[in-house]
């Protein structure tokens, strides 16, 4: 299946487009809502006006002395009511009977639905000849016995009302033709106006030399992008720490990988020695074999190290009983080259509550570490062995796995507990051969397993106390979800 990238937009045209949208959609709306308001606004003055004319005409409607209905226009009304160049303007008038008395026969009805009040001047929308007109009527009692009522009409076309609501929609329409074009134009400036410190940011972000990793300044940013600033704020401290981390690992590897290398150099020089006897040219290959062996295991746990600090979390299930005691095993030839009592106490293989998630290749490394650390720190001789235990114990209830490593050595002082774990650190007073590296190794692949490790005296109060390592993990049963 073939992948698109999604086209990268400009924050810019992001903004613009949505406040320029709604208000280019709102236009037409506003042209729509102005015509209708037009038209009402425009219709109101021309109604008032039919509605007089037909109360005046319904005032001309008289009742002789033999109660017949009579109805009399004066010419000079007449000629007024018809004077209106722009519309034409039609009357009826009928009497109690139906019967047509005066104006234009052929005025359509109002609809029996429509009939109001006597006196009271109703308006309908109707169509005269052809033409949409705009009618007045009122409905009359007369002083007649048993008469129904008279009806009086006035109509008038719509022109004028038609001409009016244009000129009032170019009123208003007119100017936003002008201040639309504005309005757009503000709305730029006021984003390019907005947007001017994320531009001075990226400015002063491209002006930074590559080894520049101070904090940018967030109080010169707008407050919505000051976390983002805060964000690669917090970034570039933990890059600074990090090269700095770097750096330190370099130098102090550089230190310890020179002193073996110098001891090559020199035994070498020696054995290169003319008049050198047998005995010195054996001694010299002895100690280069030494030397080489240190710096391999210098550049493994080096590696190891590396190896530990990015890896990415596992969730392998491991057996962390049957990992240390092959771990046991593997150390058992060393131990006994140093004459040290080397065993494993704990939880037997596939035991309930042994499972752990993780690398099992690193974790079979973390044991061998604590393994190597007790080794080179058990003093040990023929007549006094040293003892060194590794255990692996189970605790079901609180699903929390532990993997113990003591020995019966001179310990670790209180002060010096938290500095073990540094790379390249070791205990003063000692002459142990390691790279200290290997409990900076423990502490890396226990951190990636979610574990805390501790050290403490393993017989306290007794001389030499000894040290105990812990690694904690939580076991496979707190791990996976439920079921």
């Amino acid at each position: 299946m073939k992948l698109f990238q999604r086209e990268q937009r400009s924050l810019f045209g992001e903004i613009l487009d949505w406040m320029l949208t709604p208000l280019l959609l709102l236009w037409p709306i506003s042209l729509a809502l102005t015509w209708l308001v037009a038209q009402s606004i425009a219709g109101k003055p021309f109604d008032r006006a039919l509605e007089y004319n037909a109360q005046a005409l319904a005032q001309l409607i008289t009742v002789s002395a033999q109660h017949q209905v009579q109805f009399n226009l004066p010419a000079p009304a007449r000629e007024i009511l018809h004077a209106d160049e722009a519309d034409l303007v039609y009357y009826q008038v009928r009497g109690t009977s139906g019967e047509f008395l005066s104006g234009d026969r052929d005025m359509p009805m109002p609809l029996r639905a429509e009939r109001a009040e006597p006196g009271e001047v109703r308006l309908r929308d109707d169509e005269m000849r052809g033409v949409e007109v705009r009618v007045a009527y009122v409905w009359v009692r007369l002083d007649v016995p048993d008469a129904q009522l008279a009806l009086v009409q006035v109509a008038e076309t719509r022109e004028k009302r038609s001409v009016l609501a244009t000129e009032i929609i170019k009123g208003v329409m007119l100017p936003q033709f002008v201040i639309l074009p504005l309005a757009v134009l503000l709305v730029w400036m006021a984003l390019v106006r907005g947007l001017k410190p994320l531009n001075q940011l990226e400015e002063r972000i491209r002006a930074r030399k590559s080894d520049d990793l101070s904090p940018l300044d967030d109080k010169t940013v707008p407050l919505e992008v000051a976390p983002l600033v805060m964000s690669v704020n917090g970034l570039l401290t933990r890059l600074k720490e990090s090269i700095a981390t770097q750096k330190r690992f370099l130098a102090d590897a550089a230190h310890q990988l020179k002193t073996p290398l110098a001891g090559l150099r020199m035994q070498a020089d020696l054995a290169q020695r003319e008049g050198a006897d047998a005995a010195e040219l054996k001694r010299s290959l002895q100690q280069i074999g030494r030397a080489s062996i240190r710096a391999t295991h210098t550049v493994n746990q080096l590696l190891s190290l590396a190896r530990a600090e990015g890896a990415a979390r596992q969730e392998q299930p491991c057996d962390l009983a049957l990992l240390t005691m092959e771990a046991v095993r593997d150390a058992v030839p060393r131990a006994l080259d140093r004459h040290i009592d080397l065993g494993y106490d704990g939880a037997t293989p596939g035991a309930p509550g042994v499972q752990v998630a993780g690398n099992p290749t690193l974790l079979e490394e973390l044991v061998h570490n604590l393994l190597d650390n007790a080794l080179n720190y058990t003093p040990s001789s023929s007549d006094a062995p040293g003892v060194i235990t590794a255990r692996v114990l189970s605790d079901p209830f609180g699903h929390v796995l532990i993997l113990q490593v003591e020995d019966s050595g001179p310990g670790i002082p209180v002060a010096e507990r938290a500095l073990v774990f540094q790379p390249f650190y070791r205990a003063l007073g000692t002459d142990a051969d390691g790279s200290g590296l290997g409990l900076s190794i423990v502490r890396e692949i226990a951190h990636l397993h979610g574990a805390s490790v501790t050290v403490e005296d393993a017989r306290p109060g007794h001389v030499p106390p000894g040290a105990r390592f812990s690694v904690r993990f939580s076991s496979m049963e707190d791990t996976q979800p439920a079921g």
